[in-house]
């Protein structure tokens, strides 16, 4: 069963480069913070399998309850900061 769960990190680790192109590649900044929050799901997934991988899952949750708020709370700002930046340029 482990061996499942290597290979389904291996396989996350490889789907995170997808949206890492856009956040290099992406025309907009709305693209790129897609793109980023894309990528704090999939790793909030990969740390959790980590955890489980390891032995340790209790551990690993809080890690991830921390980096998805972190993550939420940087999104908001940055949505913030640049509905402040359009409603300034009007």
């Amino acid at each position: 069963m482990s061996v499942f769960f290597l290979y389904t990190a291996i396989g996350l680790t490889v789907i995170i480069a997808i949206p890492a192109y856009r956040v290099v590649k992406g025309p907009t900044i709305f693209d790129r913070l897609v793109g980023t929050n894309a990528i704090a799901t999939k790793t909030i997934v990969l740390i959790l399998l980590i955890g489980y991988l390891y032995g340790r899952v209790d551990m690993f949750i809080d890690i991830t309850l921390a980096y998805a708020v972190l993550g939420f709370i940087g999104s908001l700002a940055i949505a913030k900061y640049f509905a402040i930046k359009e409603k300034n340029d009007e």
